[in-house]
């Protein structure tokens, strides 16, 4: 509960709002709207969703749930620029000037049936190798020395594209010629790959930020193609782009082709030991070498990595040939951060709960409102004497767990304060049993028949016949 937003929120928002009318004049928040978004990012951190009947009653009903709804779907916020102003403000009071942009995508299951959720399809589960329904966001991160920054952007597959590979595949399955399977359809521009999002969003960052420095670029093994590669290389401003090769690969040393696995099978690798998140130290077996890559058609610096507990090698591929083994295999372990990042967004920053207002704009603002709760946490003042002092930075959970203690003691403050604290607490009270309205349970048996459980007298008779006629 709380009958007011936290002092941090309340300061994020105010600056918030003082960045977007300084590059965007004509897109100023009115004082209502900044006392809205205050009270919903106070509400997603005290309830973990985005649901406005929870902000009514964490609020103890100071706004009703159809008012914050209309303020959601037709107040004209300028909601393309909140993110874009909220990125600058954090790079600002931080003073970033350097650091690695890391590039990941991650899905969220929803309903088998999904009508109004926007861009809900069909997903690979890498858990159980089936499909769920569900959404899939591209993130870009942005790590510097001190902590990270995040832009994100829905993906959804283009229909006619999976139909094809759909027929496709099952045409290969009857033996059919490629010249005889139907050739893939255009690409549509409504419906960009994963590829084209990031790149997108890589050029978004360097326009956003021309001051900032670049040091590399990391992705996944599904960015480790020769266009990707090379585009990102060019729209960052940096020489260095990491990603993975597939075992399967073909590379060429010494004039003779061969799979990446079976290259690096022949040469035994050395034992290093590299930091990884929370300072924590681990060996792995690592082993490098400057390879032509046949797909990507130029030299590349490939290296096989295998971490504790692993028994087959994984491939980095680097584009920059002058940096050493072990300072790629250390940059490219900053991926292990996205998971941590993930995890809090889900569980404590509103999205992995009733996180589900219908429609396009529903989704796109509801994901803005959770990244803005992101970056006001980066800028709460317990977090920013951490990062200056180049301390270790609070947990998500233990922050919101701070800021809940704070706002109960802010509503019994302001009840102790009050001219007439009794008539105040008596107030309160009302709301409560207004707000939070006891409900009929439906697994108790109180009020309910059981029912006559015992023999009838008239079926005795038919009972022991059919007994002994058995």
């Amino acid at each position: 509960m709380f009958s007011a937003p936290s002092l941090f929120i309340e300061s994020d928002v105010d600056e918030l709002a003082g960045v977007l009318g300084e590059y965007f004049p004509t897109r100023k928040l009115t004082q209502t709207q900044r006392t809205w978004l205050k009270f919903c990012l106070m509400g997603i951190l005290l309830t973990g969703t985005v649901c406005w009947a929870a902000f009514e009653r964490a609020g103890l009903g100071a706004y009703r749930m159809q008012a914050l709804s209309w303020m959601f779907c037709c107040s004209k916020i300028a909601w393309d620029l909140l993110l874009q102003a909220s990125l600058r403000l954090v790079v600002h009071r931080l003073g970033v000037v350097e650091g690695v942009l890391v590039t990941d995508d991650t899905d969220h299951k929803r309903a088998k049936r999904t009508k109004r959720i926007f861009n809900a399809h069909k997903v690979f589960d890498k858990k159980t190798g089936g499909y769920f329904n569900g959404q899939s966001l591209v993130f870009l991160f942005f790590f510097d020395a001190t902590d990270e920054l995040s832009r994100v952007f829905r993906f959804c597959p283009d229909p006619k594209q999976v139909a094809w590979r759909k027929e496709d595949e099952r045409l290969k399955r009857l033996g059919t010629k490629k010249s005889e399977r139907p050739a893939p359809p255009p690409y549509d521009p409504a419906y960009p790959t994963k590829e084209q999002i990031t790149l997108a969003l890589i050029a978004d960052f360097r326009r956003l930020h021309p001051d900032v420095v670049i040091k590399a670029v990391l992705a996944d093994a599904l960015y480790g193609t020769k266009s990707f590669m090379d585009a990102a290389a060019s729209l960052s401003g940096c020489r260095q782009v990491v990603s993975e090769l597939k075992s399967d690969q073909n590379v060429v040393s010494r004039n003779r082709k061969q799979h990446v696995r079976d290259y690096f099978a022949k040469r035994h690798g050395c034992a290093q030991r590299i930091r990884v998140r929370g300072g924590q130290e681990i060996e792995v077996i690592v082993e490098s070498a400057r390879l032509h890559v046949c797909a990507h058609e130029k030299k590349r610096f490939v290296i096989a990595l295998k971490y504790p507990g692993e028994t087959e090698y994984r491939y980095l591929v680097a584009t920059d040939l002058s940096w050493r083994t072990l300072d790629i295999v250390q940059a490219y372990t900053l991926r292990w951060l996205i998971e941590v990042f993930f995890a809090d967004w889900k569980l404590n920053e509103g999205w992995g709960q009733l996180a589900k207002q219908p429609g396009e704009e529903g989704s796109s603002r509801s994901l803005i409102l959770n990244l803005l709760l992101d970056h006001a946490l980066l800028l709460h003042p317990e977090q920013q004497v951490r990062l200056e002092n180049k301390m270790p930075a609070w947990t998500v959970g233990s922050l919101k767990r701070l800021t809940q203690g704070e706002a109960i003691l802010e509503c019994v403050r302001r009840v102790l304060t009050a001219d007439n604290p009794a008539q105040q607490f008596a107030v309160l009270s009302e709301k409560v049993k207004a707000l939070f309205p006891l409900a009929p349970s439906e697994k108790h048996m109180s009020g309910r028949d059981l029912g006559r459980m015992e023999p009838s007298p008239s079926l005795r008779k038919y009972t022991k016949a059919t007994s002994l006629g058995g």
